[in-house]
């Protein structure tokens, strides 16, 4: 009723029609007035050529800021109907209001049918007010010259939060993809990018943007990639929106609700923008990246076997010739030259009988001796927490606090039982892989879902003009370049269990005496290792399907673990007898996680958190520290009571480190856990004075550098001792070297960052580098495959030289 009576009713002064609607020009201001009892309706006609769409926008202004009784603004249309009020109001945080007087909207363009010709159109601009008074406004409509964005070229437009803007793009028939690129040269005010089909209303307001499409925040830069098919139309609007506030986009948060209360905002939140439409790669980059990613792996299988061949080869025309030594210096053992039952006084110090007897007494021969390569399942085989060495609490304390230790006074336990023992980690690793792995699995297709129905690609923080999709995946570039580490882990168990089964079978043609030659061949963690790299790429696959703060612990846990494994095998390798469990091992692995868990969700800003983690890295850095230093046979035991313990280390530091200070009893293991030490305690101090914020990479570090530290003691220590490097083994370091170096320069090419916002982030986004397809992020994948795939082959093969070398020669350090 009120809508028919308006339009008989007389209207105050003004030059816009008044009563019943009258025809208007585009591009003309009008100016008028309106209150409760008369509203003014404008009538706006246009015919549209066929094929042709023809956008409008309407321009209006009021100067009244009385809230109370805003200006109301109906356009109606053929298919729809838009409506806004003058001041128009934005909320944020803390329900603050921001008004403004100036307001400006696109209409949704009706595209003609070809088959009609001509269209006529017409639009009806209503302009009413509840006020008992006059208010002044002014209105202008225009028809859009640029409203369709082509292919390749550049378009540079102005938006405000009260000003919206969006744009018509159709699919080219010979485009399948396309990536919108938005630049802006200023960061603030923050704004959001939006992707929506050809249906009315747009959303194209802060409050509403986030209803349809997929949509993104930016600050100077954003790229959203559409395909085709998501468009049954080819064709879709692309929406930017200019929010009110900046906290999105890390811009600082408002202080509270009473500040700028009532404050217009007309001119003060204008961002000046570009968009550039390109296309984007074809279906046959897709193929040629996949072929390159399982090519280039599969080209180390090649070498692989190029390598065993002329190892073979070496071997048969060593035997033709009737030289091979005891072993072959591969660290496989060979069946020429038997050793006599007999060994040289004194040659082998604690060497022991390996046939598996309690006793401790040798057997008489050799033919009463079970196979050494022999395995069974008595129960005087199973893991244990006694050693099977005879008067083994007196020999522990004798033996291994020699102040010269050589191998064979650590390597007396059964061999059998050894091997048992290293084979935990290798089962246990797969079982801890498989619980891990599942939920993480089912948590990003989740994620992923997520995104794909909501279209918030805030969630997830990828390189965003080099995001690949494929089928649901929205980055399946980050993913595919994780294949390596499956790759490579797989190679490395071939070549393990190829040393494995060969020197398997040596021990079943060998006496038994050929087991005091050599380091003692455990392949145990080397097995769990291979395992850890693949599962490596299957988490790092994963956390790459949607990256973000919440699950970036998926990339690191397994790294923790490999460098951890990686520590334990280059530590059994000489104190095979004294190394780790796997239940402890995995057990301190657990405990890293849990920490890495609570330092994502406290270690932000929360102190407290930070004081009590560095002193648990300092006191267990003590703690293993006292039991390397010892051989393991520093203990706590039951009688240690009250303050006994205290005064057994006080004794111990007085005797050690005052006495004689000088020189300590055992001078290497000092100067290693000295630097060790001070290492450690430095990442302490760090961690509690800078507090960062991504503190997964900050466990990871202090675990690298660990490992490096005792790697590069390891092998000073081996050429010291006048032990000497074969070939393999020399190219293995010298690749490892190169290609870490090579991968961490493209480790720390940011590409995007969790730390930040999402918009921020999309800041550090930058074009693919390789094939078109793949990133620097990639690359590092890539790259830190190989590398880990050499590091390992450095422990596997560092040792060979030994093989040759009875074990009471063979320095411990």
């Amino acid at each position: 009723l009120l809508c028919a009576a308006a339009v008989v009713v007389v209207a105050a002064a003004g030059d816009g029609p008044v009563g019943s609607p009258a025809p208007a020009a585009f591009g003309r201001v009008y100016r008028g007035a309106v209150n409760i009892s008369a509203e003014r309706v404008y009538a706006f006609a246009y015919s549209s050529e066929p094929g042709q769409v023809d956008a409008v926008r309407v321009y209006v202004n009021s100067t009244s800021e009385n809230l109370q009784y805003p200006v109301l603004f109906v356009v109606r249309q053929q298919k729809g109907v838009l409506s806004w009020q003058v001041p128009l109001i934005f909320r944020g945080l803390y329900q603050r209001t921001y008004n403004y007087q100036e307001v400006s909207r696109t209409l949704c363009p009706s595209e003609p049918t070809p088959e009609t010709g001509l269209s006529d159109q017409i639009i009806f601009v209503d302009v009413a007010s509840m006020a008992p008074f006059d208010i002044a406004y002014e209105l202008l409509v225009t028809r859009l010259e640029n409203f369709q964005l082509e292919t390749n070229k550049a378009f540079n437009f102005t938006a405000s939060p009260s000003q919206p803007q969006y744009f018509l793009y159709r699919f080219p028939q010979d485009v399948d993809s396309v990536i919108i690129k938005v630049v802006s040269d200023s960061v603030y005010p923050c704004s959001v990018v939006s992707v929506q089909d050809i249906v009315c209303p747009v959303y194209d307001l802060d409050h509403n943007v986030e209803f349809n499409g997929v949509y993104q925040s930016m600050t100077k830069q954003a790229a959203i990639t559409v395909q085709r098919k998501d468009f049954p139309g080819e064709q879709f609007f692309v929406v930017f929106v200019i929010k009110p506030e900046d906290y999105a986009c890390g811009g600082s948060v408002p202080s509270s609700i009473h500040e700028n209360v009532n404050r217009t905002w007309n001119l003060q939140r204008t961002k000046n923008l570009q968009v550039t439409v390109v296309p984007s790669i074809k279906k046959s980059v897709y193929v040629q990246a996949i072929f390159f990613s399982f090519l280039s792996f599969l080209s180390f299988y090649l070498g692989s076997v190029v390598v065993a061949f002329v190892h073979y080869i070496r071997v048969q025309r060593k035997a033709s010739a009737g030289r091979l030594s005891p072993e072959d210096g591969s660290g496989i053992m060979t069946s020429s030259h038997p050793i006599t039952a007999s060994t040289p006084e004194g040659s082998s110090y604690g060497a022991i009988d390996e046939s598996g007897s309690s006793s401790g007494h040798q057997l008489s021969s050799p033919e009463l001796r079970p196979p050494a390569g022999s395995d069974t399942d008595s129960s005087v085989e199973e893991e244990s927490d006694f050693d099977t060495m005879p008067e083994i609490e007196s020999d522990k304390n004798v033996i291994r606090t020699k102040v010269f230790l050589y191998l064979s006074d650590l390597s007396r336990k059964d061999r059998r039982i050894v091997s048992k023992k290293y084979k935990i980690y290798f089962w246990n690793i797969i079982t801890i892989a498989v619980f891990y792995a599942l939920p993480v699995i089912q948590l990003v297709i989740t994620y992923q879902t997520v995104v794909n129905v909501t279209g918030n690609q805030d969630i997830c923080y990828y390189n965003f003009l080099c995001a690949h999709p494929l089928g649901v995946l929205s980055a399946f570039n980050n993913i595919l370049s994780n294949v390596g580490h499956m790759l490579l882990g797989f190679l490395f168990l071939l070549i393990v269990l190829r040393r494995d089964i060969l020197h398997r079978r040596a021990m079943e043609m060998k006496d038994i005496y050929t087991l005091d030659y050599g380091i003692p061949k455990h392949f145990g963690l080397f097995y769990a290792m291979g395992i850890a790299l693949m599962m490596e790429g299957v988490l790092s696959a994963c956390y790459h399907v949607c990256p973000n703060y919440s699950n970036f612990q998926f990339d690191t846990s397994f790294m923790y673990m490999i460098a951890g494994l990686c520590m334990l095998k280059l530590y059994q390798t000489r104190h095979p007898d004294i190394n780790a469990s796997a239940y402890s091992a995995y057990a301190s692995f657990a405990m890293v996680i849990c920490l890495a868990v609570l330092g994502v969700v406290f270690g932000k800003n929360d102190m407290w958190f930070w004081v009590i983690f560095s002193v648990i890295h300092v006191l267990a850095s003590l703690a293993l520290s006292t039991q390397i230093y010892y051989m393991g046979r520093f203990k706590v035991d039951g009688s240690d009571t009250d303050l006994g313990i205290f005064r057994r280390a006080a004794m111990v530091l007085y005797t050690d480190c005052i006495q004689q200070c000088s020189r300590p009893m055992y001078m290497d293991r000092m100067v290693l856990l000295i630097v060790g030490n001070l290492v450690n305690w430095s990442f302490a101090i760090f961690g509690l004075v800078f507090r960062p914020r991504d503190f997964a990479s900050y466990i990871l570090g202090i675990f690298i550098c660990n490992l490096l530290l005792y790697l590069a003691f390891y092998i000073i220590m081996k050429l010291r001792s006048s032990e000497k490097l074969l070939p393999i083994p020399l190219f293995c370091i010298v690749a490892t070297a190169v290609v870490w170096a090579a991968s961490l320069y493209f480790f720390f090419q940011t590409l995007s960052s969790w730390e930040e916002t999402p918009a921020e982030s999309r800041e550090k986004n930058r074009p693919c580098i390789l094939l078109g397809f793949f990133d620097d992020h990639d690359v590092w994948h890539f790259l830190s495959a190989a590398a880990l795939f050499f590091s390992f082959l450095v422990l596997l093969t560092l040792d060979d030289d030994l093989d040759t070398v009875r074990r009471d020669k063979i320095p411990v350090f």
